[in-house]
């Protein structure tokens, strides 16, 4: 094979990530999991010095602090004084330790129980009064009736087309919810079912029905009313 040429050298150059977009380059092609602590600590570093790059600053930081739980109890000024790191890189690395302790403690909160229409009003209508616009949610549920998650199916006017049974149990099957509870706003603050409320609610039940995933009420929220589509007996 013959000498590459300047042109040929200049292209594969540029094809082949740099040491510092290794790491970001494997976390959009595998996903942020398959990255180890050194990678992720790496991309919160962003860039490296002169003498190291971003990833080996991280291996250092690791072995200075002892690991990831050392990295994530060391003050600014510890982390500062690193060589390389300095104030905005440690602000980087405190910045991301406490996204995760705040993540953490939502995961640990214990998740809402729902055993009534009044707890369903009581968790929705804080969030969705006021707001000039149809907001439909579904609250996915366990086994114990306990909320995995709240979700927003659509935004805008109350539609068939836009409340298909796709878009309403997609989140429902991802995380093997036992049951939901759906709910919108009237913006008008009158939470009088229209005939689409009821039509749309009934082609949903028929749709939970087919997928094992049971529809238990729908709820219209309203100007600090509400009506449940269950206790009523339209569905």
């Amino acid at each position: 094979m013959g000498e590459l040429s300047a042109s040929q050298r200049y292209l594969i150059e540029e094809a082949a990530p740099s040491v510092e977009e290794r790491p970001r380059e494997r976390l959009i092609r595998y996903g942020a999991q398959a990255l180890s602590s050194t990678e992720l600590l790496a991309i919160a570093l962003r860039t490296g010095t002169e003498d190291r790059s971003a990833q080996e600053m991280a291996e250092l930081l690791l072995q200075r602090f002892h690991g990831l739980r050392g990295v994530a109890k060391a003050s600014l000024k510890e982390l500062s004084r690193v060589k390389g790191v300095g104030p905005v890189k440690a602000m980087q690395i405190a910045a991301c330790v406490e996204l995760g302790r705040r993540l953490a403690a939502r995961v640990s909160e214990p998740k809402p129980i729902i055993r009534s229409p009044e707890d369903v009003a009581d968790l929705l209508m804080p969030e969705l009064s006021g707001e000039k616009k149809e907001h439909v949610k579904s609250l996915l549920l366990d086994t114990k009736n306990r909320v995995i998650s709240v979700n927003t199916v659509s935004v805008g006017s109350l539609d068939s087309s836009i409340v298909h049974p796709r878009e309403v149990f997609k989140d429902a099957i991802a995380v093997s919810a036992a049951s939901i509870i759906l709910a919108h706003n009237h913006p008008s603050g009158d939470p009088t079912p229209s005939l689409e409320d009821k039509q749309i609610t009934l082609r949903l039940v028929k749709a939970g029905e087919i997928l094992g995933v049971e529809v238990l009420d729908h709820l219209i929220l309203g100007d600090g009313k509400w009506v449940s589509l269950k206790q009523t007996g339209m569905m």
